[in-house]
């Protein structure tokens, strides 16, 4: 089973586009062709013409609005594409969810004229207060299944790689949304809507000990500079690959 049909049954709900995350991504995708791999719900999606979406989860293709670009039920591994099909490709926290993320990430650029365009998690940043105080096993997790930096480099060659730091009131669900809004993370419909916490068999005890100190002032004393940001690096990061001089597989780009 599909991880997004385990856990995706109301990610539609869960899970809002950021405004300020979609603005900073919309002005990297331009007005060209896309195709947006791992697509989802369609959360950062382009909403216009010339868009297509890829996405192996029924559960999660079943609440793409009507409003949606068209999609196509794939895997990124064989994307059902001619080469060079679309002047963008897009995949936005959805390559560590891949089986054969280097094969993905080859069919990215296969199929992509001009760029891709990438949002994931770095597996070298330094976790913040959730996952270092209370759920270490998550910075594990998280360290094995998303891909390094070096992977991204191995398949596209140079690339332009950028913090996205996470603004203290994100309106999206992701794992690191909640940074300044700990006791976020004691309601289960937040944490449903979190993939890594899908992955944990335990999380009571940590949740508990979360609970108290939050009501001791204890996470208070801990993260009280938090209090003070207006947004946090927490390692996400925008990798961009051009492609308009790349050698591709039997071709190579005009």
């Amino acid at each position: 089973m599909d991880t997004y049909d385990a856990i995706g049954r109301s990610y539609s709900t869960r899970r809002q586009p950021d405004p300020r995350l979609a603005a900073r991504l919309d002005a990297l995708i331009g007005d060209g062709t896309v195709l947006n791999v791992g697509a989802g719900t369609g959360s950062y999606e382009p909403v216009r013409s010339g868009v297509v979406a890829v996405e192996p989860s029924v559960v999660m293709l079943s609440q793409r609005l009507p409003s949606a670009a068209p999609a196509v039920r794939a895997v990124a591994e064989a994307l059902p594409f001619q080469d060079r099909a679309f002047d963008v490709v897009l995949a936005i926290l959805t390559v560590h969810h891949w089986n054969d993320q280097r094969r993905g990430l080859e069919e990215c650029a296969r199929v992509a004229r001009d760029r891709v365009i990438i949002l994931t998690w770095d597996p070298d940043a330094d976790g913040f207060w959730l996952v270092r105080d209370y759920f270490p096993e998550i910075l594990d997790i998280d360290r094995r299944i998303f891909p390094p930096m070096e992977l991204f480099s191995a398949v596209f060659g140079p690339i332009d790689v950028q913090p996205l730091p996470i603004p203290f009131d994100c309106v999206d669900g992701f794992l690191g949304a909640y940074w300044q809004r700990p006791e976020a993370y004691l309601d289960e419909e937040v944490r449903a809507g979190i993939s890594t916490f899908g992955r944990l068999k335990s999380i009571a005890p940590q949740l508990d000990r979360l609970e108290r100190d939050l009501t001791s002032g204890s996470w208070e004393r801990r993260n009280a500079e938090l209090r003070h940001r207006a947004d946090l690096d927490l390692g996400y990061r925008l990798v961009m690959a051009e492609r308009r001089c790349a050698e591709l597989p039997n071709e190579r780009c005009n």
